[in-house]
Order: structure tokens, then sequence, then C-alpha cells
């Protein structure tokens, strides 16, 4: 799938795989006018390029196509999945290892979740994992001010609509319930934005702490706080 010298492949399709930036954001540089091949100016989203054309994006040469390489970060809570923050506050990628190259998050966790963010050179790739189609498992640990029950637990196993939004049914289970806080196991397929957070607080519960513990095939394991660790991208499809 990846590293194919492949001839006839679309423009932004290219630039994502270089890792230089995600497919989307190569459309946005492309329909700017920000991209060259060989020279000339490009501003079509169905232009295609070949292996050896050279292409450039404010006139810095793009990477060599690399080969797919994928990590894991255990994100702590206070830093924002972004390259840029208009309010100034901490990135992940701002405490990243400097021997990393350039990485791209698959998807995103909010400022105050925290635990497993995987991470890639690939912005194709990244798509990729990241579709609904794909139909991958994440799964949490969630602790939530407020009491649980059956008909609460029903609600989120059968999926809502909120503000017009679709959210799918999750996989919910209790793990400890005390006097003001329960703890439960939750999965989600498609991760829309602070869909966990929303739906709980549509049957009443606050989520007080939010963390990811895998993302399909990918465990966060013992990793400590705020480390990285290099692994096999080929995971994905050996799980399949």
């Amino acid at each position: 799938m990846h590293g194919s010298k492949n001839d006839n492949e679309r423009l932004a399709k290219k630039i994502a795989r270089s890792g230089f930036s995600s497919r989307r954001v190569a459309e946005e540089y492309i329909s700017e006018g920000r991209v060259k091949v060989n020279g000339n100016k490009v501003t079509n989203l169905s232009f295609k390029v070949k292996h050896k054309d050279k292409i450039f994006i404010d006139g810095r040469l793009i990477p060599k196509e690399e080969k797919l390489r994928l990590w894991k970060f255990n994100k702590p809570r206070g830093l924002i999945t972004s390259h840029n923050d208009e309010r100034g506050r901490k990135t992940v990628f701002q405490v990243l290892p400097s021997k990393l190259p350039r990485v791209v998050s698959v998807g995103r966790l909010d400022l105050n979740s925290e635990g497993l963010l995987l991470l890639t050179n690939d912005g194709n790739f990244k798509r990729k994992l990241e579709l609904p189609s794909a139909k991958i498992l994440r799964s949490y640990l969630v602790r939530a001010r407020g009491l649980i029950d059956e008909k609460k637990l029903s609600r989120l196993r059968i999926g809502m609509i909120i503000s017009g939004i679709n959210y799918r049914p999750m996989k919910v289970d209790v793990i400890k319930q005390n006097k003001s806080n329960v703890w439960l196991s939750v999965g989600i397929i498609e991760g829309k934005n602070r869909e966990i957070r929303l739906t709980f607080e549509q049957i009443g519960l606050q989520v007080n702490r939010l963390i990811r513990t895998s993302f399909g095939p990918v465990e966060l394991g013992n990793l400590p706080k705020g480390e990285v660790e290099e692994i096999d991208a080929n995971i994905f499809y050996q799980s399949k």
C-alpha cells in the first residue's frame, strides 16, 4: 500500500504520502497556488504526477516518499492535539522528541483527555484510519461524576442524536461506582468531536477523566505518560 512508486497519482495524495502534510491540507496548498510541479504552478486538484516529478510547496521541495512509520504516544492532559493553537497553548507536537520526523496525529484527544495517541509520517495512512468506514474501535477508561443505572447505560448502548448529530451505539461497562463518581470502560467506533463527554452529559454524567487505552489493535500498555514509542504500522493489516 505504501511506498509503491505509483505513476499517475493525484498530486494531493502524493504530497500526503511524502509526510509533508495531510491530504486535505495539500489540497488547500494546491488551490491557493502554492504548489509547483517541475517548475509549473498547479491549481487543479485532479492533476496527476509521476514518481520522477519534482514537487515544490512554497519553493520547498517535498521529501521523498518515506517508508510508512507509526508511533504511539501517551498524551498527558493539558496539551492540544494541533500543530498550532491560536490561543498559544502548548501542543502535543511541541513536546515530542526532536529526532522524530514531521508527524501528524491519527484523530485527536482534546485538551483534558489523555492516553493513547497515534502518530504517523503519512497523511494518507492517517486519513484511512480515521474514516468511519474503517470501523476501528477506540477504547477508553472514563471517570464521571454522577450515578449510573441500566436506563442510562441503555441510552449509550443504543446511540443518540444531540443537536442533529447522530452518535452511534457505544460499548459501555461499569467498572466501579462510588458515592459521587463512576468508572466505566467505553468503546466507540467513530470518535466524533467530544463524543463521550457530550453523550455522557446527555444522561446526567459529567466526565472528569478520560483515558484512551487502545486504538484498534494498538494498546497503550505500560507506556509512561509523555513518552513515545515506534510500532509496526502493519499491525493494522495483520489484525484484519
